[in-house]
């Protein structure tokens, strides 16, 4: 199957290790991640002055939320960025169903790179203009090339035919959970392939755990570094 890829991490990090992170940002050394820290996440708008040193790679930025690469769960905005990633989902989603209005369904990349995978007589090139060549596709691509500013994600392809509520759903979780979780025990989850079911398996696994956590769990986001 063709394996998922992994961009961002959230892990869960020990109380002794938040200043070493914060300072040097050296991921791979102290936590044997690839990697540097991530401000993606929102602080909590209830965040007090005296709290800003549990917090890991503080920012200020101007007309929005605090952004941090991780701390404590009760100090992060999770709630906030799930609504966010939801509605920004739906505008997408309804933006893309007028641009590939009455255009059929199309085949998902996944397929595609599976028939390279499974045959390399199929090349890589060959599954990428097949693909390309499906009118809903040839859509998506022509409001790219014509629009300036929000581009429609050709991998987001299968995701956007689920629905809007698959579509706003997926990103609200994803926008806490990313694309591999790191839990206090040292499990990796992630998907198990780049197929839309397996992500979906890999999120609802990740949001139950992360729920599970009590809100002093510190919680770290990783650029992942691709070898």
């Amino acid at each position: 199957m063709p394996p998922a890829v992994a961009g961002t991490m959230i892990v869960c990090v020990r109380d002794d290790l938040q200043h070493v992170l914060a300072n040097s940002r050296q991921i791979g050394r102290h936590l044997g991640i690839p990697g540097t820290s991530c401000p993606r996440y929102w602080a909590s708008p209830a965040l007090r002055r005296w709290q800003h040193r549990q917090m890991i790679d503080l920012r200020n930025v101007p007309g929005g939320p605090w952004h941090c690469a991780g701390g404590p769960i009760r100090l992060l905005d999770l709630a906030g960025m799930r609504h966010g990633a939801y509605v920004g989902a739906s505008m997408r989603h309804a933006q893309w169903s007028h641009v590939v209005a009455r255009t059929p369904v199309a085949t998902p990349w996944s397929a595609f790179l599976q028939k390279h995978i499974n045959d390399p007589q199929y090349t890589m090139d060959m599954a990428t203009a097949a693909y390309h060549r499906q009118p809903r596709v040839q859509a998506m691509r022509m409001h790219n090339a014509a629009v300036y500013g929000v581009r429609l994600d050709l991998g987001d392809l299968e995701m956007f035919q689920a629905g809007a509520a698959a579509y706003a759903n997926f990103h609200s979780l994803w926008a806490v959970c990313t694309d591999a979780f790191l839990t206090a025990e040292g499990e990796r989850l992630e998907p198990a392939s780049a197929h839309f079911a397996d992500r979906i398996s890999y999120l609802d696994r990740a949001a139950r755990y992360l729920d599970s956590l009590d809100d002093s769990q510190r919680l770290l986001a990783v650029t992942l570094h691709q070898s």
